[in-house]
């Protein structure tokens, strides 16, 4: 069943094995999509069991009515009142729908509520679809680098998000 034709929630509490998916639909989904190598995976999931094991940051998991995982995103405490957005991605089925923009809603209201004053994120350019996401979040791009990563030559992009004053 679609994603649209039912119903999804996101939750923020983990449950086994909800990491190991999260490296695994990235590895995955960017690989068949954009052609990355398994050099990708590393990437994720090291980071990804830092920021849980070290208490920086919050996961959020949408997934179906059946308990199938959608999506992820995650919010990451990276100093001097700055979060990281990291670990956003749909599967190719739940595109289109909202999701993406709840997702990340809801990772810009709990920085809000961190006190962020800033948030940072690394995307490359082939994600046309998830920078236009975040340009119409407020996001600017403040920083591209093209370099050899992942298998192929690719330009990252660096974008950021003032949130002003932090709120208390």
């Amino acid at each position: 069943m679609a994603p649209d034709a039912c119903a999804y929630h996101i939750r923020h509490e983990l449950k086994p094995g909800d990491l190991g998916m999260v490296v695994h639909l990235h590895g995955l989904i960017y690989a068949r999509e954009y052609g990355l190598d398994t050099t990708f995976e590393p990437y994720v999931a090291e980071p990804l069991a830092q920021s849980l094991r070290d208490g920086s940051g919050r996961i959020w998991i949408a997934e179906d009515a059946s308990g199938r995982m959608l999506g992820s995103i995650a919010m990451v405490d990276v100093g001097q009142h700055v979060g990281q957005l990291r670990w956003f991605l749909l599967v190719p089925e739940a595109r289109g729908i909202g999701l993406g923009r709840q997702l990340l809603e809801t990772a810009l209201a709990y920085a809000r509520e961190r006190g962020f004053l800033r948030i940072t994120l690394w995307s490359f350019a082939d994600l046309v679809d998830a920078l236009r996401l975040y340009e119409r979040a407020g996001f600017r791009v403040a920083e591209t680098r093209t370099s050899r990563v992942w298998g192929a030559q690719r330009t990252e992009v660096r974008m950021e998000k003032e949130l002003g004053a932090a709120q208390r």
